[in-house]
Formats: C-alpha cells, structure tokens, sequence
C-alpha cells in the first residue's frame, strides 16, 4: 500500500489553542514569546475573538474583578476604571491581539467537535467544523490545549418555572439579549441574584420603569470604587509598566487578604459586608432579609458592585429587592409564594450559566473515549492518562487571568523541558489509582454543582491538587520543576524515559 500523499495528510501545527476569548489569547502570547519557532493555531467556534466579552450584551455587563489583575501581567491595563465594562475589556483583549499577532493565527468559526490521540503517530487529529459553510475538516497537533472555559456559549441556565406561557410580556435570559429590546418605561422583574443580576438591576434602573431583583436566596454583595486611586497615582508617578505591576501586586494582595479573611474569620466578615452594606442603604432598610445569606463568605463567589450603584439604585426607588420564592407565572407578572404578586413587562432570568468541560470535546486516546469524570486533574491543568493535552481553568476565588497566566508559564516551560530531553509525548500517570478523590471544584454554586458528575476529578494529595491559591500556585507553576514522578515522558515510538523523572 503506497504512503499518503502530502495532501491527504491533516494540516499540522505545533499547538492547537481551543477558543479565542481571554484565556486562549493569553496562551498564544505566552507560547509566541517564549516558543517562537513552535507553529500554532488559535481556533473559535464563534465569527469574533474576546470570549465573554464579545459574547453578552446585556445592559452594563462589566468584569466583577479589577482589570489590572483580570488582564495580562504582560500587557498594562491603563484606563481608569478598574471595574471595567464589556466594551473597554473587549478593546484591550483586541488590541493585544493585534499588537502581538496574533490574529494571523486565529480562526474564526472553527468549531471543534473531536480529537483522537494517537500514541502511535504522538498527535492528536482534530476534527473541526467551519460554522459559517457546514464544512469538516480534520487538523492534526502534537499539543491540544483547550481554552474555552467552562460554561456553554450557546445555551444558559434556566429553571423550570409553572406557567411561563401565560405570561404576556418578554421572558429574557441574559445570554442571548435581543438588540432590539426597548425597556424604557417598562416594569422589570431580574431573577437571580448571582454578579449578572447585580449588574443588570443598577442599568436598567437609570431608564425602565422600576426594576425588582426576586432572589430565592440573597447573596453577599460588597460596594468597591470603580476606579483605583493608588493606580492612578502610580501611573503619574513611574512608568507604564511598573505601575501596572505595582497596582497588581497591591490587588493580588488584597485578593488574597480578603479571602482569607473570609475563610479564617467568617462571622467577623459577614459582620463587617453588613456594615458596609447598611451604610449605603436607607436607614430601616430590611438588610437581614435580602442581603444576609444562609452561607459564610465565599462558600460562594462573592458580588461586587462599583461605586455601590446597585444600593444607589434601591435607594433613589428606582429598584428594589424582593426575597421570595416563585409559585407561577401569570399573565402579569409573577405570582410569589408569599401571596405577593409582582407585575411585570419583562422578566429577565439571571438564573446562571451551564458549565460544560472542554467545550464539550469529545476526547478519544488510542481509540478509546476519555471519559472526564475517570480522569484526575494533574497541577489544574492536565488530565491523567490524557497525553498532551493542557486546559486553563482559572481562579474562582480571585480573578480567573491570574490563574491562567501561571498555567500558560507553566505550559510554556515543559515545552522547553521536552524539547531539551528530546520528549515528543508528556502524559500524567496516576502512581495510586485507588486514591481518594473529589469533585474538580470545590464550590457551592448552583451551576457548579449541577454539573459536577461531568467534570474531571481532584485530589487532597499534590500533584493532584486544584489549586485556588496564588501564592503557592507561584511556587509550584512558575518556580517548581515540570518534572514530577507522576509525570511520564516518552519519545515518538520510543517508552517512557526513566531518567526523565529526575532530570531537572
């Protein structure tokens, strides 16, 4: 049988990067300056780059982390506001792309649907479809590295409600908001009281009617200064870099403190979130009933909303607050299990995300399918049995770039491990696979836990860890060897290297 020709065989790259938003430019940044000889494609299922950014359009959508730690330790965030919106995110994530390159290597409406892994050929051979024409295609890579986040783009939460057909206004979710939409003077009812509705409430409220967030439960809601004073001063005072590092390093650092805080000293923090709160509300305001959760601080991920805009919101009267749980919907409004009705011309569920790992690629090893929740996450980033397959999932405790940015250094170095010992093929190895394991993240949040049986697995026990701390991810990902002993390095057709595991 005679060999294939050149154009039979899939194009090939070096690394496959899955998904254009925050996490997959990054990556490329990362790969294009500490690996510029590597070849590499950036692919996205959807017609624009910047990921979340790009994909909401609901009224003030804006980051509920500071930029100068959401952004790039590379690249300075220099505007003044430092709880950004959507558009301002959008424009600096474009303009890092165009100022390192990386949209000669980005592919829009690539939809990636498959990859198989061939220990054989030491690639993986993608299957991507064109989501403009219906045309497939196959493209191989000796790396796949995912980062497409963790939530579906194309479908978003929402519960099942009695009687949502009578009602006779619009029901909006907001993952797919209508351009066309008119609120102006309308009565709006925001289910949810998660970041999205916190968002909306405050927007909508300078134009609707009213507009009444309805949560079942309240969530922990903390007022902080869309702009940051000490980065405004640092920016006078030294240089563009340095005082974006600067300001990170203070940000990084107050994170960590307030977490901490948190998880060390819970009723001293939710004491202290109610001060705060009841200093930008009305006096007598019903604080304990719709800003005093069930939950300690930061079991869930905890709101913030710059210069207060949603108490300035509840205090003019232009919104409010209802904690109650639906009964039905009615042509109306809502019919609430108190016997309270709310009447209503829009109805907005903010009621969450879908979570959905990998993009919902199906990954096939030797011919046999990856089953994700059988697999135990190496270092947060590598799947156990999986070969060269890196993801990015970032922080659900601080901003989620910061994780990203160590992962992508990380990354970056085991390539230069592997191409210095002659390595084509890196696949982690569970030493113990009667280990005790745990769901991949450790967080009470409704979308989270809906979806916990279809994600990977974690360990108590390094390397196996999921890391939600900083500091030590530091140590581990930007200062600790990429060599592990749970960690096994092979050249194509060749076995495991023994002495690999000791190299350094």
């Amino acid at each position: 049988m005679s060999p294939p020709r050149d154009a039979d065989l899939p194009e090939h790259v070096d690394v496959l990067i899955v998904g254009a938003g925050i996490s997959g430019i990054g990556a490329a940044c990362y790969l294009q300056r500490d690996h510029p000889s590597k070849s590499y494609a950036v692919l996205e299922a959807r017609g624009a780059t910047g990921g979340t950014w790009d994909l909401f359009r609901y009224p003030g959508i804006r980051s509920d982390s500071d930029l100068h730690t959401l952004g790039y330790e590379f690249k300075a965030w220099t505007s003044n506001k430092s709880i950004a919106g959507a558009e301002a995110i959008l424009a600096y994530l474009r303009e890092t792309v165009a100022e390192y390159g990386i949209d000669r290597r980005i592919r829009l409406h690539h939809r990636v649907h498959g990859a198989a892994w061939s220990s054989s050929d030491a690639r993986w051979v993608v299957d991507v479809e064109r989501t403009d024409t219906g045309e497939r295609k196959k493209l191989s890579c000796r790396w796949l590295f995912c980062a497409s986040g963790y939530y579906r783009y194309d479908q978003g939460f929402t519960p099942h409600f009695e009687g949502t057909a009578r009602f006779q206004g619009r029901v909006i979710h907001p993952q797919h908001w209508p351009e066309d939409l008119d609120y102006s003077g309308k009565r709006v009812v925001v289910i949810g009281s998660g970041a999205t509705a916190v968002t909306l409430v405050p927007a909508m409220a300078n134009t609707a009617a009213h507009v009444t967030m309805l949560q079942r439960t309240p969530s922990y809601v903390l007022p902080t200064p869309a702009e940051d004073l000490f980065a405004k001063l640092a920016r006078k005072l030294l240089p563009k870099k340095q005082a974006h590092a600067l300001t990170r390093r203070k940000n990084i650092a107050l994170q960590r403190f307030l977490w901490r805080f948190c998880q060390r000293f819970p009723r001293a923090a939710r004491r202290f979130i109610r001060f705060v709160n009841a200093r930008e509300l009305p006096k007598g305001y019903p604080i304990d009933e719709h800003f005093n959760p069930p939950y300690n601080p930061w079991d869930q991920r905890l709101c913030v909303v710059p210069d207060a805009d949603l108490f300035k919101a509840i205090s003019s009267g232009r919104a409010s607050v209802a904690t109650d749980h639906i009964e039905t919907f009615t042509e109306k409004g809502l019919q609430l299990k108190s016997g309270r009705e709310l009447e209503a011309d829009i109805i907005v569920t903010a009621t969450g995300l879908n979570l959905q790992a990998l993009g919902g690629i199906a990954l096939t090893v030797n011919g046999a399918p990856v089953r994700l929740p059988e697999t135990v996450a190496y270092r947060g980033m590598m799947l156990s049995g999986v070969p060269n397959f890196a993801f990015a999932v970032g922080y659900t405790n601080a901003s989620w770039t910061l994780k990203i940015g160590l992962l992508c250094e990380h990354f970056c170095r085991l390539l230069t491990h592997m191409d210095a010992h002659g390595h084509t093929t890196c696949t982690p190895e569970l030493s113990d696979p009667a280990m005790p394991t745990r769901p991949l993240l450790d967080f009470d949040a409704g979308y989270v836990k809906r979806a916990l049986d279809t994600l990977p697995r974690r360990s108590d026990e390094a390397p196996w860890l999921m890391s939600m701390d900083y500091h030590a991810d530091v140590k581990l990902l930007r200062e600790g060897s990429v060599v592990d002993p749970n960690l096994r390095f092979s050249s194509h057709g060749g076995p495991a290297s023994p002495d690999s595991v000791m190299a350094g």
